[in-house]
């Protein structure tokens, strides 16, 4: 006889079912709204992130032109023909150099100004190649030097600030010749053409004396950056010097300086002729000894080619004795 469920056994086995109703519903209707497989699926269907990209190669500072060599600092000289009238070729420095430019004084910057100009180091100590060409004005007594260094930027860009504050630093003051005599010192201000990058220009005049006299020496001081070469001028003599020399052999040197090196940057590098073959290639004679020693066979030469079209020859003509 079977027994029947109990009351309290049906409502838990009902209770049970629908709960289980429930949770099917909510997982289907979880997977219609966005559930795991919906999240797998919109995964599948979007398209796949791009792979990060390699890093970019970083970009190459820009190389820095070669030194100036002392062949293009002589190349990039003036000339007498580039002054023009009245200058010709100097025979040696001038006598007043020595007498009114190496002097001495306590102010330290007005004392390396003095220093600067004697030595011709406006801007410093050269940093490799250089060259000068000196130029004699006769009708006045002028002198002007012109000097191609080779230079670093940073360099020549710091000593320029320093001599644009030597006007007001070292517009009056007192130096000591070296013998003893005290001369008077005046620096001022010479604004210079747009040559080069950067550029300072003065005028410096010391009144002291010469032989025994009274003299007072003028010079134009002009100092210019082209590229990372430099250029100085110094123009001047007993008597006030004419500043549009200064400025015309900037203008000419500069443009000169940089011919010269845009010329030489430009130059192609032709192989030497006559030179023996690399290692990756050989003469035709070794290649074709190589060839016989892999293939274990003579090379056929046009020597050989020759002799068997001769056989050839020989071969016809007794076939037709043959015949006839």
């Amino acid at each position: 006889m079977t027994r029947r469920p109990s009351p309290r056994a049906v409502r838990l086995l009902a209770s049970a079912l629908g709960m289980g109703t429930l949770l099917t519903m909510a997982a289907c209707m979880h997977d219609g709204d966005g559930g795991a497989g919906d999240t797998t699926e919109r995964r599948q269907a979007r398209p796949a992130a791009a792979s990060p990209k390699a890093p970019s190669p970083i970009a190459k500072a820009a190389t820095p032109p070669p030194a100036l060599t002392d062949v293009q600092a002589q190349s990039a000289l003036l000339t007498d023909a580039d002054l023009g009238a009245p200058w010709t070729r100097t025979e040696g420095a001038a006598l007043w150099r020595d007498a009114l430019l190496k002097a001495t004084t306590d102010n330290a910057d007005c004392g390396r100004l003095l220093d600067a100009v004697y030595t011709e180091e406006l801007l410093g100590e050269p940093a490799g190649a250089r060259a000068v060409a000196g130029f004699d004005d006769y009708d006045e007594g002028a002198q002007l030097r012109y000097q191609v260094t080779a230079a670093h930027r940073a360099d020549v860009d710091k000593q320029l600030a320093w001599l644009k504050t030597m006007p007001q630093k070292c517009a009056r003051f007192t130096a000591t010749s070296p013998r003893g005599a005290k001369q008077e010192v005046r620096v001022t201000e010479v604004g210079l053409p747009e040559a080069g990058e950067a550029r300072q220009g003065l005028r410096l005049s010391t009144r002291g004396e010469l032989d025994g006299a009274p003299a007072t020496l003028t010079l134009d001081l002009a100092a210019v950056r082209v590229g990372d070469d430099a250029i100085l001028v110094t123009n001047g003599g007993l008597t006030e010097p004419r500043t549009e020399y200064t400025v015309h052999a900037l203008q000419v040197g500069a443009e000169r300086l940089k011919q010269t090196r845009n010329e030489t940057s430009a130059l192609p590098q032709t192989p030497v002729q006559g030179q023996s073959p690399t290692p990756t290639q050989k003469p035709d004679r070794e290649q074709d000894q190589e060839d016989v020693q892999e293939d274990g066979q003579e090379p056929e030469t046009e020597t050989d080619t020759d002799t068997d079209s001769d056989q050839d020859t020989d071969a016809d003509a007794d076939a037709d004795q043959d015949v006839y």
